[in-house]
């Protein structure tokens, strides 16, 4: 079995593997510099306008703080300007670390609550989108998202947006926000609406609460991943569950510990949702609010759990085979992925 990577080794390593981003809300990608911009437009919004207050706006004491500070930046964000900005900041973080294709969770509901009309959201995704891949050479897809904390007319009027516009690039359907108090159940029939119009379920469970949530999203709302998921892990029957059925976990490690789930990433759980037999990709969640990159939340975890080329490329295979990307776009990057294994592992060892 090929040896332990450490150093440079496993940094060139982590690098070098074609990765896909499955878990990125598009706000919560927004570079420090571009909320900074974004803030001094409008300082009505009250998110901080010097880097260091605004560093101080991003340490968490707790997930219900995270999100009314994210709802803040969410409401800096008022144009298709914005919108192309935020998209194409993020293709250039992504083709930095050699990631080759992201499904971006977006929040039409929120957008137009803050004042910002149909068509310049869209615009702002459309336009975004080709230059990410023309500039980049990343492939943007999408995934609409319900704010669950704002309740049903939040979760019609995003499924009546999803449905209705169906910009190209829409591959999903989702839920976020607040679980507590949040029931996944409530949202049933917009996520049947949207499963039969052939978007995927790709609903947040599981991130701050347990294991009843996870199990709501996969019988209630038909969940083909989950978001997040971590909450599975005191329940040894939905862990055999998600690994016989391969329901792929979007685990986002360094948002967990950011938020205040978890203590450290020793302390997460991660390593026993693989000895379970679980699929688990790697994600970033909110990367510059949570200071994660995707390279970064590689690392941490192989760091951490001491694994190999071989176990670590594992992690960039599953969100290959999890994403929603064509057959033939998969193979692509699994034959690549291969590639990397077999001309860097055993040297690296």
């Amino acid at each position: 079995m090929p040896g332990i990577l450490t150093g440079e080794a496993l940094r060139a390593f982590v690098h070098a593997l074609p990765k896909v981003e499955l878990h990125v809300h598009l706000v919560g990608s927004a570079s420090l510099p571009t909320v900074l911009e974004l803030a001094r437009r409008r300082p009505a919004a009250g998110v901080p306008t010097e880097p260091e207050a605004l560093a101080e706006f991003f340490t968490f004491r707790d997930f219900p703080h995270f999100l009314r500070n994210y709802l803040a930046v969410t409401s800096l964000v008022r144009d298709a300007r914005d919108i192309h900005t935020l998209v194409t900041g993020l293709a250039a973080d992504l083709a930095a670390q050699n990631a080759r294709y992201a499904e971006v969770t977006v929040t039409p509901y929120n957008h137009v609550l803050d004042g910002m009309s149909s068509d310049a959201l869209l615009t702002g995704l459309t336009t975004g989108r080709a230059e990410a891949m023309a500039g980049h050479g990343v492939e943007l897809a999408w995934c609409f998202d319900i704010p669950g904390e704002k309740g049903i007319v939040a979760g019609r009027e995003t499924a009546v947006f999803a449905l209705r516009e169906r910009p190209e690039g829409l591959v999903s359907f989702g839920l976020g926000g607040p679980e507590v108090g949040v029931g996944r159940a409530q949202f049933v029939p917009f996520f049947t609406s949207a499963r039969e119009a052939g978007l995927h379920s790709v609903p947040h469970a599981g991130e701050t609460t347990g294991p009843a949530t996870v199990w709501s999203a996969i019988h209630d709302l038909g969940a083909e991943r989950i978001g997040h998921g971590v909450g599975a892990y005191t329940d040894p029957a939905l862990l055999e569950y998600l690994a016989v059925q391969r329901i792929p976990l979007e685990v986002c490690p360094t948002s967990n510990v950011r938020t205040g789930q978890f203590p450290s990433i020793e302390a997460h759980p991660v390593r026993r949702l693989l000895d379970h037999g679980v699929v688990v990709t790697l994600n970033t969640d909110d990367p510059p609010m949570f200071g994660a990159t995707l390279d970064g939340e590689y690392l941490a975890v192989a760091e951490t759990l001491g694994l190999n080329a071989t176990e670590i490329a594992r992690f960039a295979k599953n969100a290959v085979e999890a994403s929603f990307l064509p057959s033939a776009d998969k193979s692509v990057l699994l034959t690549e992925i291969e590639e990397i294994l077999l001309q860097d592992a055993e040297p690296l060892a």
